[in-house]
């Protein structure tokens, strides 16, 4: 499904990433763990389409195409989702009518039938259900006043919606409780967990990984993949840290 090789991006004319490969199949949840620094954010970023992130070697496809010849609406047409690190606020804009806009800008690129109204919010109040977001959320402006675990919560519920083939998550565990922590493993595994989609789990931290059991688990170091193994090797960081398993 995606193929990374040789990927070389810098940002600023400062090198970040510095030939990674990297190769997800469908029906696959990889983990990318690593210290600060090593470039995992930008990755996503690259994956995304990100502006300012600027490619200067390698190449990726998914699904047989060139992602980077795609602009960011394009990939995310094309079943690319990404969680966002930093869920960002964009007051005055509803989440219904977001998410809504967004779902229908999608199928209607490929050819699909816009949902109306009301069909679409059946299936926005399914997807807050099962995460566990409060119906009036749905109304309230994109993030706006939202805690931390609200904000990946109502991450979780776009990705539902929107029900991408491939999806990048950016430290989703990040600012989230026990009790959250379950709910957004569960939902990833709920929405993402199918022959036909895969997962790139980017995270620090190996709790995230009791819940969303990963294929395969890569340590990304100093702008590479340095080592790659099953889940066990998420509790070898765990006990060892970077310092001694990324080398």
């Amino acid at each position: 499904m995606l193929k990374i090789e040789n990927l070389h991006a810098e940002i600023d004319g400062k090198e970040i990433l510095k030939g990674l490969s990297l190769e997800v199949n469908a029906g696959e949840i990889h983990a990318i763990m690593g210290p600060n620094g090593a470039g995992k954010s930008t990755l996503g970023y690259v994956l995304g389409g990100r502006p300012g992130y600027e490619v200067t070697e390698g190449s990726i496809t998914f699904n047989g195409e060139d992602l980077l010849e795609k602009e960011p609406h394009e990939r995310a047409a094309a079943g690319v989702f990404l969680g966002f690190q930093y869920p960002v606020e964009i007051p005055g804009v509803s989440n219904v009518q977001f998410l809504r806009e967004s779902l229908n800008a999608q199928r209607t690129s490929r050819g699909e039938k816009p949902l109306s109204g009301a069909e679409f919010l059946k299936l926005a109040r399914a997807q807050a259900d099962a995460l566990g977001l409060q119906q009036d959320m749905l109304k309230r402006p994109v993030n706006v006043g939202f805690s931390g675990g609200e904000k990946k919560r109502n991450e979780m519920v776009q990705m539902g919606i929107i029900d991408p083939a491939f999806a990048i998550l950016d430290e989703t565990d990040s600012g989230l409780d026990i009790d959250a922590l379950r709910i957004v493993g569960d939902g990833i595994n709920r929405i993402m967990r199918q022959p036909t989609k895969a997962v790139l789990l980017i995270t620090h931290y190996q709790r995230l990984l009791d819940y969303v059991q990963p294929d395969r688990v890569h340590v990304l170091a100093d702008g590479r993949i340095t080592r790659s193994g099953g889940p066990e090797l998420a509790h070898e960081l765990e006990r060892q840290g970077y310092a001694e398993v990324a080398a």
